[in-house]
């Protein structure tokens, strides 16, 4: 997956999706976590990594986070994400957004009060969306990438 730099800020690094090459790569049906399994004898499945997380091309592209104002929902500095702007910005997803000329990545939050960003980390204040914010919706993440 080659990816061209579209967006560098101090929250995250955003990258158009390159999706038109095609790898496969072995797959094994299951990985004991537990006692050591013969499963290697076994490859003989194989998962193409575009068509498995990418199912709007054109709609999607890469995000590498800066920061911690997600961890407690599983994303971490120095994560890619896999975001698809042609997705609804729907109640408890997690959202590219940008407030008022400023990147943004927080859980998107719908009550009778309006429209919130709330982000996964106390040390942060979430975001009340008013009539005096301009809030675009960049696109919904759908898939976190760690290194471990």
């Amino acid at each position: 997956m080659s990816a061209l730099q579209l967006h560098s800020s101090k929250i995250l690094d955003i990258f158009s999706a390159e999706t038109h090459s095609e790898m496969s790569l072995p797959i094994l049906g299951s990985v004991s976590a537990g006692f050591p399994s013969p499963a290697t004898d076994f490859i003989d499945l194989s998962i193409d990594l575009n068509r498995h997380l990418v199912k709007h091309p054109s709609a999607t592209y890469y995000a590498r986070v800066k920061g911690e104002s997600m961890r407690d929902a599983g994303i971490n500095d120095g994560d890619l994400l896999i975001v698809d702007k042609s997705l609804e910005p729907v109640d408890g997803k997690i959202a590219i957004c940008y407030v008022d000329g400023e990147f943004t990545l927080k859980r998107i939050r719908i009550d009778s009060q309006g429209v919130w960003l709330v982000p996964a980390n106390e040390r942060f204040k979430p975001i009340r969306v008013s009539a005096d914010n301009t809030l675009v919706i960049w696109g919904i993440v759908t898939f976190v990438v760690k290194s471990v």
